[in-house]
Parts: C-alpha cells; sequence; structure tokens
C-alpha cells in the first residue's frame, strides 16, 4: 500500500489540481483567483485517484508476487516469441536494476567526499554525479547483453527448447480457470449492458 501510494502521489496531485479548479461544474465550493472549485471537480478527481490506486496497487501486487524471469520463461513456453519474451524481461528488470545501480554509485560517491544527504541544496548539486554514472552503464550494459545475445545465437531461426518448466499445481489451474470464466463473464455483462453500475 506505501508504495502504491508513492507511486500514485505525483500524478494524484497534478490530478487534484487540475480537475477542481478547472472541471465546469454548478456547485462552487471556493475560490482561489481566478479558479473555482467545484463540487463537480472535487467528485472526478475522487474518482480519478480512486482508479490510480486500483491501478498502481494492481501493478505494486504484481511486481512484488511476481519473479520477472519467471514469468517472461513461462510467456516464452506458451507460445510468445522470445524476442517479445526478451523485451519484456529487460523492461520488468529495468528499474530494479537502475535503482540498484544508482544506489551503489551514490555510496561511491559519497566514499569520494560528494554531499548526498544534507540540505535539500546539497542534494541538488549531488543529483548530476549521480545521474550521469548511471545512464552511461545502463547503456553500456545494454551493449554488453546484446553481444551476449548474439554469441548465443538468440536471433536463430526455429523453436526454442526451454530446458526449465515452473511447476503448475491443480490449485493453481482450477484458481486460474475460474479468474477467466469470471474475466469473460464481466466483459459479456459489460457488452450486454448488464453489468451493475454505479448511479
Amino acid at each position: 500500500m506505501r508504495i502504491s501510494l508513492l507511486l500514485t502521489l505525483p500524478i494524484a496531485i497534478s490530478v487534484v489540481l487540475v480537475s477542481v479548479f478547472t472541471r465546469a461544474g454548478t456547485t462552487v465550493l471556493f475560490t482561489i483567483g481566478p479558479f473555482d472549485a467545484t463540487a463537480e471537480g472535487v467528485d472526478f478527481a475522487g474518482q480519478t485517484l480512486v482508479r490510480l490506486f486500483a491501478i498502481s496497487t494492481s501493478i505494486g501486487l504484481f511486481g512484488l508476487t511476481t519473479e520477472p524471469r519467471s514469468f517472461v520463461l513461462d510467456l516464452e513456453r506458451r507460445g510468445l516469441s522470445p524476442r517479445f519474451a526478451f523485451v519484456a524481461l529487460a523492461t520488468l528488470e529495468a528499474v530494479p536494476a537502475m535503482v540498484e545501480r544508482a544506489s551503489v554509485i551514490a555510496s561511491a560517491q559519497r566514499a569520494r567526499g560528494l554531499d548526498t544527504e544534507g540540505s535539500v541544496r546539497a542534494r541538488l548539486r549531488g543529483v548530476l554525479p549521480l545521474v550521469g554514472p548511471v545512464i552511461l552503464s545502463s547503456l553500456t550494459e545494454v551493449e554488453e547483453r546484446s553481444l551476449a545475445l548474439e554469441v548465443r545465437a538468440f536471433g536463430r531461426p526455429g523453436r526454442r527448447h526451454l530446458l526449465w518448466r515452473i511447476a503448475d499445481s491443480g490449485a493453481q489451474l482450477a484458481l486460474r480457470a475460474a479468474l477467466l470464466v469470471a474475466l469473460v463473464g464481466a466483459v459479456v455483462a459489460r457488452v450486454t449492458g448488464t453489468f451493475p453500475s454505479l448511479p
């Protein structure tokens, strides 16, 4: 929940400001300069925040409970193209890898005397010496990874034979089938207009 709140906070602030003060409405709550805060804007901002938090929570839950390599290898075993599987894996691992790399670089810069934990001004001064090495090391890693893939014949045509298979229990199969049936039912109910909706 804490991670989801932190991920939602930057967008939530802008959504609240834009929706509350620029959305047209008949009920004016208060006025700040030329902007009127309306009840309709507050209602729209609240609904948008709930949706954003739901999306952020689902993404956070997926990221915290799913091991990226296992997920992507299972997708590839089920027929996903190896190239798409690699792109998906690289995308899922990009942010954690950059965070870890930034932590290592920050420790190295602090060992060299850079102040990154003082006042706000000191932290802002320490951003540039951190951002440059993080970006350069990320580009270097991309080049090294592409060379490693070429050496291992990643672009070889034909079907690959994966040696590792994720165990799939009967309970997982039953839960997956139930979720699929629920999803299809929700889509059908939404299309036919029988899905319950808020007034």
